[in-house]
């Protein structure tokens, strides 16, 4: 058996218990091996998830992670990147417990936000010469907005400061958590689906003048100015913007 062959072999193994016969002599410490494999698996993940494990508990976290480690073999050159596919792992094994999938995939952003692009954000005091009605928002690299239908936010923070976490439960309508990170610390928050759709519009290039037009068309003359006004306010606040371009000349 050459090189390349017994390696492609070995990983088949590995990877999937597949039937190659590498001898009696070679079991014992293949089984060695193969136990390292998937504890250092399950490591990355109750590492990258503690959140879920700590709300679903130790046996069927590992009862996850096992069925994960069986369906998804390690695709990059770092394990940093094994388990991002977790949480449909576990929309799979919880069809009927939203919360769980929608927890893992907060913890996933949150872990994606800490190792993000670092950015500065704006210095409001540069902001007194902006063109508002021409002004293009940048926000942070680390921004992404996560969709919702239960109340995660509120078990990832119980979870998080040691707290009974409160009952699951699904929201009264779809929402969005706002994921960044600031300095050194991820961070999110809840969104009204008004805000969230302003944000993605800023992300897709539209200028903060189109959106005020559109929120006075939508708010009204008093209402949308004030609006606007008061999401800017909080994004600088939360340190979400990096550079606001289109100054007056």
């Amino acid at each position: 058996m050459r090189l390349h062959e017994l390696q492609q072999n070995f990983r088949a193994w590995l990877t999937s218990e597949s039937a190659v016969d590498f001898g009696e002599r070679a079991k014992p410490g293949l089984a060695v091996y193969l136990n390292n494999y998937r504890t250092q698996l399950l490591s990355c993940l109750s590492t990258s998830y503690p959140m879920v494990r700590s709300w679903i508990g130790d046996a069927a976290f590992e009862g996850a992670a096992a069925t994960h480690i069986d369906r998804t073999p390690p695709h990059s050159w770092t394990l940093d990147a094994y388990g991002l596919d977790f949480p449909e792992t576990l929309d799979d094994l919880y069809p009927h417990n939203g919360e769980v999938g929608e927890l893992a995939r907060l913890e996933r952003e949150l872990g994606l936000a800490f190792v993000g692009s670092d950015a500065l954000p704006v210095d409001p005091s540069s902001l007194a010469e902006v063109d508002w009605d021409r002004a293009i928002i940048q926000l942070v690299p680390t921004f992404t907005l996560l969709p919702v239908t239960t109340n995660v936010g509120a078990l990832w923070s119980a979870l998080h400061n040691q707290e009974t976490p409160p009952p699951a439960m699904r929201l009264p309508e779809p929402a969005h958590l706002a994921v960044w990170r600031d300095g050194f610390a991820s961070k999110f928050r809840t969104m009204v689906a008004e805000e969230a759709a302003v944000l993605a519009q800023i992300r897709g290039g539209k200028s903060f003048g189109d959106i005020c037009a559109a929120l006075v068309e939508r708010l009204g003359e008093e209402a949308g100015p004030a609006a606007a006004g008061a999401m800017l306010s909080r994004w600088l606040t939360d340190r979400l913007i990096e550079n606001i371009s289109a100054t007056l000349s």
